[in-house]
C-alpha cells in the first residue's frame, strides 16, 4: 500500500444540515440531495455523510483517514442527541442504515446495509418500542443477512437457502407469512452460517457493525460489478463513493405504514400527473424484490390522505426546485411521511424531449438549459423504427447491434438477388457471412443487413449506419451458406432463401418470421411528411422540432453530409445538411462501370488508358451535375479516387477457378487470364497502407485529371443553367506537401482549360484529407498548397493506433473493452488523447500558415455526439456525416455551443 497522504480538507463528515445539491463531488449524489431536502425543510430522517475524499484516502492507502473515527463519533453523538436514543441501546435502540452514494448514479452496483444497531439485546427493545415482535426479529434477520453477505463476504445463497427451508418447514410461500418464532429460529441459523463461513461471530457491538459497514461500502467502489458498470457508463474510476449514515424509519410497522417511489412526471412519456407505486406495511427492499404487488401511487390518497397530500406538495416543491423530473423514494412510518431520496429521474428519449420543452414553457429553464436536457443518442433512438413490444416473437440468434432500427424481409444471400427482388416490390434482408464493396447495391436495396461475422466497425456496419440501414453483425450462432442459399439457426432449423426474418439493429436480436414494426414519426417529420399536431405522436414531433430549432440557433459548427449521389444529397438536405462534406467517387465506379475500370487497369498502352478514361469522363460528369443540382448553393466536397485498384477487380480465388476451368475445357480465357495477372500484380499484403489515394493519381497518368475535368465541366454546365455550384476538390491520403503540389498543379491546368473552353469563371477550392499522422504533423507545410483540410478520422485512427478496422474488432476489441483499455471503440468516439491531439495540432498549424483555412471532418466521428463536442472545442468549421445522423450532429453542435465548462449533466 502507498503511504497515507490525506488531502488538506476541513473535514471528512458533513451533517445533512450542512451540505447542498451542488456538493455532489464531495457528498455524492445521494448525500448532496438528502442535504438539499433537509435545507428545504422537508421531512428527512436525520443523518450524516462521509465524503468521497475519505473514500479516496482509504482506497489509496488501505486505511481510513486518521481524523475520520473522531469525526464520525462526534456526528453520531449529535445524531443520538437529536433522536433521544443511543445506537443499539437495549431498551429503545437507534438504528441506522449505511448506504453508498457516488457522484453519478450507479444503481445496485455498490453496497448498502440496513438496521445497523440490532443485536441479541436490542432486538428485544425494538420489539417493545414497536409493539411488534415479528417486525423486530424480521429486521434482525435482514441485518444479519445483508451484513454477512456485504461486510463479511458470506455467500448470499446460503442465507437464501436457509430462508427457503424455513418457508418449506412452515409450508408458506413468502417470508411475510413467517411469524416471530420462525424468525427467531432463522436468526439463530443465520448466525451459525456467519460463524462457519466468516470464522467469527456476528458482531454484537453496534459501533463495530457501523464501522465495518462503512469500510465495506468504501471497498464496494472497486467491486467487480461497480468497475464493470463504470466502464460501460464511462464513469471515471477515481471519484470514490460517499457513505450516508441515516437514522432508520420503518414502513413495515402495520397498515398505517408503507413505502413507495414517485415521479413528478411520467418517465415514460413526460406527461404530468401522479406516477409511482406504493406498498403498505413494507420496506423498500420488498418493493424491489417483487414479493408483493404494489398499488398505483394515486391509491395512497384513499389509504392515507394526509400523507398523500403532503407528498404531492413535496413533489411540486422538488420539481420547481430542481427544475426537472424528480425520482423520489419515501416511507410512511405510522402516518409520518419521510423522504429517503430524490434525484433527477431517468427517462425515455421521448420523455426527455417533451419534458425539456414543457419546462421552457413553464419558465423553469431557458433554451440553453433545455439543450442540456436532451442528447443526440436520445434523438437517434427516436429516429429508428422499432418492433412492436407486444408482438409474439421467436428469437433465434443475437449478434452485435451495429445500426439501429427494425427490419423485416425475405432472406436473400447475394447482392444480385437483393436488387432483383427489391425491384419486384419484395422487401428483403441481405444475409452474408460478411459484406464487401461489391455488396453495395444489395445493401441499398435491402431493408436490413445480417452478417455472421464482423463487428460495429465492419464494412457492413459502417456502410449501414451511413445509409441509415438496419444492421446486425457478428451473429456467430448462424451458419450462413451462400452457395446453397440458406442459413442454419440454433436448434437446426434451416432458413431458406425467401423465408421471412426480422432483425433488430437496436438490440442485435434475430427473429424468425415477420415481427410487426412501429414507424418513427420523427423521421417522417425530418422527411417533411409529418407536421406538429395534437395527438401523442405529433406532440413528440413538436418537441423535437422545437429542440432542433433551439440547437440551430445556438450552434457554431455547420453540419454537412457524406453523400455520393443526388438521392442521398436531397435526403440530406431535407434533414438539414448545409452541404456535402464527402462525396466518395469510388462508388461511381461500381456496377456497370466496373468493366470500364477493368479496361483502365488492363491498359498496356497510353492510347488504351486514355480511351478508358474517355469512357468514364461523361459518366462521372453526369453524376456531378446531378449532385450540384441537388446541393445548389451549398458546398460539395468531392474526394478523388481513394481505394486501391484491386477492389474493382474480381476476387482472386474466384478468378483463379474461372481460369482453371476454362483451361481444362480448352475454352477461350484470354481476358480472365489478363485480369488474374493484374490481380496478382496489384495484390498487396496491406492495401490500407499501399497504392491508394494520391499515390494512384501520381502513378496512373490521367486518372485524377479525368476526375477534375468531370467536376469542372459539371460545374460549368450548372453555372450556364443559372445554378450555383460550389465544388471543392479533395485529394486523399496526402502525406507530404510535394504530393499535393504536383496534383494541384495538374488540376489547376485542367480547370483553366475548362474555363477557357466554356467561357465560365470557376471557383473550385482544392484541399486535402488529413488522414495520416505525417500529414497531421506537417500540416503547416501542407496548408501552403491546400485551401481546406478535411480530417479523415477513420483512417487517421487506423494509422495512429496501427490496426485495421476490418480486422481488430473481431480479434481483440472485446477483450480491450472488457479490461477497460477502451472505454468505447476509438472508431465510434474519437480518441481525444491520441487521434484528437493530432487533429488539434494540425488545425492550429494549418491556420498559422493559412488563417482562412477551412477545417472539417468527414469520418464516422462526424455524427458521434461526444466527438462533435470535441470538434467544436478545437475550432473546426463543420462536421460531415451520413444523412440519417445529420439531426444528431445538429443537436449536439447546439449542445456543444451552450454547454458550460465542466458540466456533469448526464
Amino acid at each position: 500500500m502507498s503511504e497515507n497522504k490525506e488531502p488538506h480538507v476541513a473535514k471528512f463528515v458533513y451533517d445533512f444540515t450542512e451540505g447542498n445539491k451542488d456538493l455532489k463531488d464531495l457528498l455524492g449524489g445521494k448525500g448532496a440531495n438528502l442535504a438539499e431536502m433537509t435545507n428545504l425543510g422537508l421531512p428527512v430522517p436525520p443523518g450524516f455523510t462521509i465524503t468521497t475524499e475519505a473514500c479516496k484516502v482509504y482506497l489509496e492507502s488501505g486505511a481510513e483517514p486518521a481524523a475520520l473515527r473522531d469525526e464520525v463519533s462526534a456526528h453520531l453523538d449529535a445524531l443520538e442527541a437529536k433522536m433521544g436514543k443511543k445506537l443499539g441501546q437495549a431498551d429503545d435502540p437507534l438504528l441506522v442504515s449505511v448506504r453508498s452514494g457516488a457522484k453519478f448514479s450507479m444503481p445496485g452496483m455498490m453496497d448498502t446495509v440496513l438496521n445497523i444497531g440490532l443485536s441479541d439485546k436490542s432486538v428485544q427493545g425494538l420489539a417493545q418500542q414497536a409493539g411488534d415482535e415479528r417486525f423486530a426479529w424480521d429486521s434482525y434477520r435482514r441485518l444479519i443477512q445483508m451484513f454477512g453477505k456485504t461486510v463479511l463476504g458470506v455467500d448470499g445463497d446460503l442465507f437464501e437457502e436457509a430462508l427457503d427451508k424455513a418457508k418449506e418447514a412452515k409450508k408458506v410461500a413468502v417470508d411475510t407469512e413467517l411469524d416471530a418464532a420462525d424468525l427467531k429460529k432463522l436468526v439463530a441459523r443465520f448466525k451459525k452460517i456467519v460463524k462457519a463461513e466468516a470464522g467469527r461471530d456476528f458482531p454484537q457491538d453496534p459501533r463495530e457493525q457501523m464501522d465495518l459497514a462503512i469500510k465495506a461500502v468504501f471497498d464496494s467502489w472497486n467491486g467487480d460489478r461497480a468497475k464493470l458498470y463504470r466502464r460501460q457508463e464511462r464513469i471515471p474510476h477515481d471519484l470514490g463513493t460517499a457513505v450516508n449514515v441515516c437514522s432508520m424509519v420503518f414502513g413495515n410497522l402495520g397498515p398505517d405504514s408503507g413505502t413507495g417511489v414517485a415521479f413528478t412526471r411520467d418517465p415514460a412519456s413526460g406527461h404530468q400527473g401522479v406516477y409511482g407505486d406504493y406498498l403498505q406495511n413494507a420496506q423498500g427492499e420488498d418493493v424491489v424484490a417483487g414479493i408483493r404487488n404494489t398499488v398505483p401511487l394515486a391509491e395512497l390518497e384513499q389509504i392515507d390522505k394526509k400523507s398523500y397530500d403532503q407528498l404531492m406538495q413535496i413533489m411540486e416543491t422538488l420539481e420547481n426546485h430542481y427544475k426537472d423530473l424528480c425520482d423520489i423514494e419515501f416511507t410512511i412510518e405510522r402516518g409520518q411521511l419521510w423522504m429517503l431520496q430524490t434525484r433527477v429521474g431517468k427517462r425515455t428519449a421521448g420523455a426527455a424531449f417533451r419534458i425539456a420543452t414543457q419546462l421552457v414553457d413553464q419558465g423553469l429553464i431557458d433554451e440553453t438549459e433545455a439543450l442540456q436536457r436532451v442528447t443526440g443518442a436520445q434523438l437517434a433512438q427516436l429516429m429508428f423504427p422499432r418492433f412492436d413490444d407486444e408482438a409474439k416473437v421467436e428469437q433465434v440468434a443475437r449478434g452485435i447491434a451495429a445500426s439501429p432500427g427494425a427490419a423485416v424481409g425475405k432472406a436473400v444471400f447475394d447482392s444480385y438477388t437483393a436488387v432483383k427482388w427489391s425491384r419486384s416490390g419484395e422487401k428483403v434482408i441481405l444475409v452474408r457471412r460478411e459484406t464487401n464493396p461489391d455488396d453495395l447495391d444489395g445493401m441499398i436495396a435491402a431493408e436490413g443487413i445480417l452478417t455472421s461475422r464482423g463487428g460495429k466497425t465492419s464494412h457492413a456496419a459502417v456502410v449501414a449506419r451511413g445509409m441509415g440501414k438496419t444492421c446486425v453483425c457478428g451473429a456467430e450462432e448462424l451458419e450462413v451458406d451462400t452457395k446453397r442459399r440458406r442459413m442454419t439457426v440454433p436448434g437446426g432449423h434451416v432458413v431458406e432463401e425467401g423465408d421471412l426474418i426480422s432483425i433488430d439493429g437496436s438490440t442485435g436480436k434475430v427473429y424468425l418470421g415477420e415481427v410487426p414494426v412501429v414507424p418513427s414519426p420523427v423521421v417522417e417529420y425530418f422527411e417533411g411528411r409529418m407536421h406538429p399536431g395534437a395527438d401523442d405522436a405529433d406532440e413528440l414531433v413538436e418537441a423535437v422540432h422545437r429542440m432542433m430549432a433551439f440547437a440551430d440557433r445556438k450552434r457554431r459548427l455547420r453540419v454537412r453530409a457524406n453523400a455520393d449521389n443526388a438521392e442521398d444529397a436531397l435526403r440530406a438536405r431535407r434533414f438539414g445538411a448545409q452541404g456535402i462534406g464527402l462525396c466518395r467517387t469510388e462508388h461511381m465506379f461500381l456496377g456497370e462501370r466496373r468493366e470500364m475500370v477493368e479496361k483502365l487497369i488492363l491498359a498496356d498502352t497510353e492510347e488504351e488508358r486514355e480511351a478508358a478514361l474517355r469512357e468514364l469522363l461523361p459518366l462521372q460528369k453526369k453524376n456531378f451535375v446531378e449532385l450540384f443540382e441537388a446541393m445548389d448553393g451549398l458546398p460539395v466536397t468531392i474526394r478523388l479516387l481513394d481505394p486501391p485498384l484491386h477492389e474493382f477487380l474480381p476476387d482472386i480465388t474466384e478468378l483463379s477457378v474461372r481460369v482453371a476451368l476454362a483451361e481444362s475445357r480448352q475454352e477461350p480465357h484470354e481476358n480472365e487470364l489478363r485480369l488474374l495477372q493484374a490481380v496478382h500484380r496489384l495484390h498487396e499484403q496491406n492495401p490500407m497502407l499501399g497504392l491508394r489515394g494520391v499515390r494512384l493519381g501520381l502513378v496512373i497518368p490521367g486518372l485524377f485529371t479525368m476526375q477534375v475535368r468531370a467536376i469542372a465541366e459539371a460545374a460549368a454546365e450548372r453555372k450556364s443553367a443559372k445554378g450555383d455550384p460550389r465544388a471543392e476538390i479533395m485529394i486523399p491520403l496526402v502525406g507530404t506537401v510535394q504530393e499535393l503540389e504536383i496534383v494541384r498543379e495538374e488540376a489547376d491546368q485542367v480547370i483553366a482549360e475548362v474555363e477557357a473552353a466554356t467561357g465560365t469563371r470557376l471557383k473550385l477550392a482544392i484541399g486535402t484529407m488529413i488522414e495520416l499522422p505525417r500529414a497531421a504533423l506537417t500540416a503547416g507545410q501542407i496548408a501552403e498548397a491546400a485551401e481546406f483540410f478535411s480530417f479523415g478520422t477513420n483512417d487517421l485512427t487506423q494509422t495512429v493506433w496501427g490496426f485495421s478496422r476490418d480486422d481488430v474488432e473481431a480479434s481483440f476489441f472485446t477483450a480491450y473493452l472488457e479490461k477497460g483499455i477502451f472505454g468505447v471503440s476509438p472508431f465510434e468516439t474519437i480518441d481525444k488523447d491520441g487521434v484528437g491531439s493530432l487533429v488539434k495540432a494540425a488545425a492550429e498549424a494549418g491556420r498559422r500558415t493559412r488563417p482562412d483555412l477551412k477545417l472539417g471532418v468527414c469520418g464516422e466521428h462526424g455524427g458521434d455526439p461526444e466527438s462533435v463536442h470535441f470538434f467544436h472545442e478545437v475550432g473546426l468549421d463543420y462536421v460531415s456525416c451520413s444523412p440519417f445522423r445529420i439531426p444528431v450532429a445538429r443537436l449536439e453542435a447546439g449542445r456543444a455551443a451552450t454547454q458550460s465548462t465542466g458540466s456533469d449533466h448526464r
